[in-house]
């Protein structure tokens, strides 16, 4: 398979490998409070397990369907009993569901502080663009400020009861900053918008880690909608190992460098490690405009 034209490095993985196993000592998450959201499908239920195999004290899954959380708590239970799990149904775009569910866990982990938030849940939204016969602006709209809304009231519970050092691993997607298909364009603007929502954050609190993630091409239910139905074969060619255990190394501080950056889950994170200090004395990865802004002036 070819590389594509934005990697990032010259590997290019469409499944775990050694250097995110979560079985190493060193993306180790004991006594670690985690939180994932949609973590009843998907990406999410991979995630939880591989946050569990890295030994994470208390997770809490969050989704809409409580049957598919309890589910993911079985597997959970089954592979890794010494982990703590929590079910929280939740429908993100409530504010009041949203806090309850995090101030619940907090409650129930002896009011121990959140260290890492997975935030992995969306919704596709309409496809017709602005302009377009059947396009309508209102849908559009609504579309986008779902997916704003909910991921703002995550931020705002978050912030109440995350630990000064607490991980945020926003799970974004490439239509952020790439114009692929204007049937996206109301998920492509709520996930720009997104990202620079969690970076006001992360400016306002700065001893966070926030990091943005392109998860890659995962065979998800979320994905299909996306391609509309599009043969596995041809469509989707990573592994949902590959996301999960991208998400625990962003956990870790070897990540530490990229904090503020958006990352492809299938770029090498040896590669990207080799080049740590060249990263973080430049804009690279960055959702800014590069190349000619330095921040601040005469830097």
């Amino acid at each position: 398979m070819a590389r594509p034209i934005f990697a990032a490095t010259k590997k290019y993985h469409h499944s775990s490998y050694p250097s995110i196993s979560p079985s190493r000592p060193e993306l180790s998450l004991k006594g670690k409070n985690v939180i994932i959201t949609g973590a009843g499908s998907g990406m999410g239920v991979d995630t939880a397990l591989h946050f569990a195999e890295a030994g994470a004290s208390n997770i809490a899954l969050l989704g809409r369907r409580p049957q598919l959380l309890l589910d993911t708590k079985a597997l959970i239970n089954k592979q890794y009993p010494s982990v703590n799990v929590f079910t929280y149904p939740t429908d993100i775009t409530s504010s009041s569901q949203v806090e309850a569910a995090f101030s619940t866990f907090v409650s129930e982990t002896n009011n121990s502080k959140i260290n890492v938030l997975v935030s992995n849940a969306a919704s596709i939204g309409p496809r017709d663009p602005i302009g377009h016969p059947n396009a309508s602006v209102d849908a559009f709209l609504s579309s986008v400020n779902e997916n704003l809304s909910a991921a703002t009231y995550l931020a705002d519970s978050f912030l109440r009861y995350a630990a000064p050092d607490a991980v945020v691993v926003n799970v974004s997607s490439a239509n952020a900053y790439l114009s692929m298909a204007p049937i996206y364009s109301a998920y492509a603007v709520a996930k720009a918008a997104i990202i620079r929502m969690w970076d006001t954050v992360l400016v306002s609190n700065p001893k966070l880690f926030v990091y943005h993630t392109q998860p890659g091409a995962v065979d998800t239910d979320m994905n299909r909608e996306y391609r509309a139905g599009a043969p596995k074969n041809e469509s989707f060619s990573d592994d949902a190992s590959l996301p999960a255990a991208f998400n625990v190394w962003l956990a870790s501080e070897e990540a530490r460098f990229l904090n503020g950056r958006f990352v492809w889950a299938n770029w090498d994170v040896d590669e990207l490690k080799e080049r740590k200090e060249e990263i973080q004395k430049s804009d690279e990865f960055k959702f800014s405009n590069v190349g000619w802004m330095r921040y601040p002036p005469g830097e």
